[in-house]
């Protein structure tokens, strides 16, 4: 996620969010998952106890997740009514084993009436108990054993009062903005990032209506009066990354390298306009690859949304971007090219390789902002240097107010996506460019490679990145990330020891995160 810049005055230099066969899953995975529910995992074999809401344990978001079972795949299917003010008609069917014996089983879901939930083919009874939607099978499930659960349910387009994300109401439909928290209120899932999986997505909407999702188009009924699209990834994602896009929008085609199938969704009146940006995708991601290695999934392309959300955002296969950003002129050319690499490289880091928990949410952003900064320089002319120097002189001061890089500070009351604070993007970014500074270029991009190679459609922490720093520059690093990542103050800059932080109380560099 990138939050955009409201100031009218462009910044020339400062710092700116199927089937369990068909992906593997990292061995480490499970048993962090297994670590995590450890301590609820009693609650889950006693029945007879009141319905009670359940996560598995993440510092930022302890309520997200459910222990006792592992998703491998998501169904959804949502019928749009023809206005977004109105609620769509939703069936969420999840495939999943069982990794506890289960009388019964919590899915986060809190905005939405479920009208029946059945599992095996059988009906279940289920309740509400905060935010998780509680089910309780006519039979027990075994560990280690396959479960469908089918949940009928509406699925909201306004938002409740305090909540944060889910469905965008754009002038023309919707668009879905799920980070970090935020699926659970479009449908029923399990909604933290370790626990990834294949996702099939029909959407019904009335036949002057476009709807797009993640992944590929497997196919397209029409009726007389409506029109059936279905779209299906093919490597696991992330709840967060979900993306449905219904409006009246003309779909683009392209191709990328290596034959890459691309499609960009764009409000039709607004198509000539919008071009000469959206060509420009495909030497983009060949720019990522000359960094990182082949792109990691089978499709990519970028969501126009008439609405002003106030960010941009990387979901999977197709990035949500405000049309304004584009068509509004606040930004130079360099700048709002830098911000579509941005969520460009998320596909990689973050999308990709997602976290194993929120703490390690630098690893996202931090990546992200480096190859933005990366690309401002390289095609932009803009010294990544001038950039970092201004980051580390702010740093202190992002470090006290929103806590170190890879340990933010919990989310403010009522505004959850608050944990995307400066100290994730360019404090995060600093990091990585401390780290090129202390092993040398060659070994940070053997690095980066690696990275997105050994961990690609799993997720992975901030102790594994540490440890694969280490072994390929040869080197102990534990020190140096100790202080990079959890310390209270920032560390003297490798190579620029003339590097200073600001004085207390002096102006600090904005962040457009």
């Amino acid at each position: 996620m990138l939050l955009t810049p409201r100031s009218q005055a462009p910044r020339p230099h400062g710092p700116r969010p199927g089937t369990a066969a068909r992906f593997r899953r990292p061995a480490g995975r499970l048993k962090a998952s297994a670590l995590l529910a450890s301590a609820v995992s009693v609650c889950l074999l006693a029945a007879s106890s009141p319905p009670t809401p359940l996560g598995i344990g993440d510092r930022l978001y302890p309520d997200l997740g459910n222990p006792g079972y592992d998703v491998q795949s998501y169904d959804l299917s949502f019928t749009y009514p023809g206005t977004n003010s109105k609620a769509l008609q939703a069936v969420t069917t999840i495939n999943a084993s069982t990794t506890a014996d289960l009388d019964r089983l919590n899915l986060d879901f809190a905005h939405g009436k479920v009208e029946s939930v059945q599992v095996n083919g059988e009906p279940a009874t289920f309740t509400s108990a905060g935010a998780d939607l509680v089910v309780t099978p006519a039979r027990p499930l075994p560990r280690g054993t396959w479960t469908r659960i089918t949940v009928r349910h509406t699925s909201d387009p306004v938002a409740a009062k305090d909540q944060d994300g889910g469905w965008v109401r754009t002038e023309d439909g919707l668009a879905m903005a799920n980070q970090a928290d935020a699926a659970h209120l479009v449908f029923p899932c399990n909604d933290h990032p370790s626990d990834k999986a294949l996702f099939t997505i029909r959407i019904t909407a009335p036949n002057d209506y476009t709807a797009v999702a993640n992944g590929l188009p497997t196919g397209v009924e029409r009726g007389s009066r409506s029109t059936t699209w279905t779209y299906r990834t093919r490597h696991p994602m992330a709840t967060e990354l979900t993306q449905v896009s219904i409006g009246r929008s003309t779909v683009l085609q392209r191709t990328g390298p290596h034959h890459l199938p691309m499609r960009d969704v764009v409000p039709t009146k607004d198509v000539k306009e919008l071009e000469p940006w959206l060509a420009k995708t495909p030497d983009q991601i060949a720019w990522m690859e000359s960094k990182v290695g082949h792109y990691p999934f089978e499709t990519y392309g970028l969501l126009m949304a008439q609405a002003s959300t106030g960010f941009e955002l990387e979901t999977q296969t197709l990035s949500l971007f405000e049309k304004e950003l584009f068509t509004g002129h606040t930004y130079p050319k360099w700048y709002v090219e830098s911000i579509m690499v941005h969520e460009l490289s998320h596909q990689w880091f973050g999308d990709s390789v997602s976290p194993r928990t929120w703490s390690d949410l630098w690893l996202n952003e931090g990546h992200a902002t480096w190859y933005e900064a990366l690309y401002a320089e390289e095609v932009g002319h803009k010294p990544m240097e001038t950039r970092m120097k201004a980051a580390y002189a702010a740093s202190d001061g992002w470090r006290a107010a929103g806590g170190p890089p890879a340990a933010p500070k919990a989310p403010d009351p009522g505004q959850k996506i608050s944990i995307f604070r400066p100290n994730v993007y360019d404090g995060a970014a600093l990091v990585l460019y401390a780290l090129r500074q202390e092993i040398g270029n060659p070994a940070f991009e053997r690095l980066e490679r690696s990275w997105v190679s050994l961990h690609r459609d799993g997720t992975a922490t901030t102790a594994d990145f540490e440890r694969l720093a280490s072994r390929i520059s040869g080197r102990d690093l534990s020190g140096f990330f100790a202080g990079w990542l959890y310390g209270k103050k920032t560390p003297p800059m490798p190579g620029h020891p003339d590097w200073k932080p600001a004085a207390p109380g002096a102006q600090a560099v904005k962040s457009a995160k």
